[in-house]
C-alpha cells in the first residue's frame, strides 16, 4: 500500500501558516511557538516565495549574531526546496528530504501551494502505515485458522 502525499493532507489537514517577506523574523518565531510548529510559509499576495524554518533561524541569525526583530523573513528563508504534488508518494518524499538533508517539502497544484508536509508527518504516515499492514497479517492469520 503506497501512501501518497494526498493522504497525509487529508489526514493533517492543509491549512498552512504564512508569513510576509517584510514581516521580521521575531514574528514568524512568534507565531511558530503559537503553533508549535516548525516552519512558515512566505507569501505575497497570494504566490509562494519560501518557507522560514527553526534550522534558518538559528544558522542564519543566531550564529551570524543578527537581530531577529531588524531582519525580515525574506533575508533568512529557504526557496529552493523541492516541490511535490499529492499525487507524489510518501516514499519519494522520504528520499528527498534524506537526500537533500531537509525537514518541509512545499506541496503544490500546478502554481498554487495547498500545504506543506514535514519530516513528521512523512514518519508518522510511514508508522500507520506499517501498523495497517500489521493488522491486515494478524486478521489473515486469524482467519486462516
Amino acid at each position: 500500500m503506497n501512501k501518497k502525499v494526498a493522504d497525509v493532507l487529508l489526514r493533517k489537514g492543509s491549512n498552512i501558516t504564512t508569513v510576509q517577506p517584510g514581516d521580521s523574523v521575531l514574528e514568524a518565531l512568534r507565531i511558530m511557538a503559537d503553533q508549535n510548529i516548525g516552519s512558515v510559509m512566505v507569501m505575497e499576495n497570494g504566490r509562494y516565495l519560501g518557507i522560514m524554518t527553526e534550522r534558518d533561524y538559528s544558522r542564519k541569525i543566531i550564529l551570524k549574531g543578527r537581530s531577529s526583530t531588524d531582519t525580515p523573513v525574506a533575508e533568512i528563508m529557504s526557496n529552493d526546496f523541492p516541490r511535490v504534488t499529492t499525487a507524489d508518494s510518501i516514499d519519494y518524499c522520504m528520499q528527498l528530504m534524506s537526500d537533500k538533508n531537509i525537514r518541509y517539502l512545499p506541496v503544490f497544484d500546478g502554481e498554487q501551494v495547498i500545504g506543506i508536509i514535514s519530516i513528521n508527518d512523512v514518519v508518522k504516515e510511514t508508522i500507520l502505515s506499517h501498523e495497517e499492514t500489521i493488522t491486515q497479517l494478524k486478521d489473515y492469520l486469524h482467519s486462516a485458522r
